[in-house]
């Protein structure tokens, strides 16, 4: 069974799309370059390149100033919903290529979350071995 084409409403949905995703896509429909956007913003060009590359994220208050710079609420910035852009209006991609486009979502959304659990163990890690530091002095 073919895959059938991505619903417009959900072009940009949390299945569809990350929040780097959302963010690179907003920022090029406001005509922004990233050095631009971090201009605005107060921040490091690699920093908008964090969060578009799903490194890392903004916390809540440049979260809502990046909204309001690239006109889109929040909420479509987070999970895909609410005020945010349209599907883009290019024709559709051969489904052969929207197989590939998906397995590589699947991987980054696998990889960022192996990611985060790396960051959970050095952590851990690091507590160990301070506690560790602390009964040796």
């Amino acid at each position: 069974m073919g895959r059938k084409d991505v619903d417009v409403t959900e072009w940009y949905g949390p299945d569809a799309a990350t929040f780097g995703d959302r963010v690179a896509a907003a920022r090029e429909a406001a005509g922004m370059d990233v050095e631009a956007l971090a201009i605005r913003l107060g921040v490091r060009q690699s920093t908008i390149r964090k969060w578009e590359d799903d490194v890392s994220e903004p916390r809540a208050n440049r979260l809502s100033i990046l909204a309001g710079l690239l006109n889109v609420s929040m909420r479509w910035l987070i999970i895909g919903e609410g005020e945010g852009l349209d599907a883009p209006t290019e024709e559709p991609v051969p489904a052969d290529l929207s197989g590939i486009l998906a397995e590589m979502r699947t991987l980054r959304m696998e990889m960022h979350a192996k990611a985060e659990a790396m960051g959970r163990l050095e952590k851990r890690l690091r507590g160990i071995m301070r506690s560790q530091e602390q009964t040796d002095v």
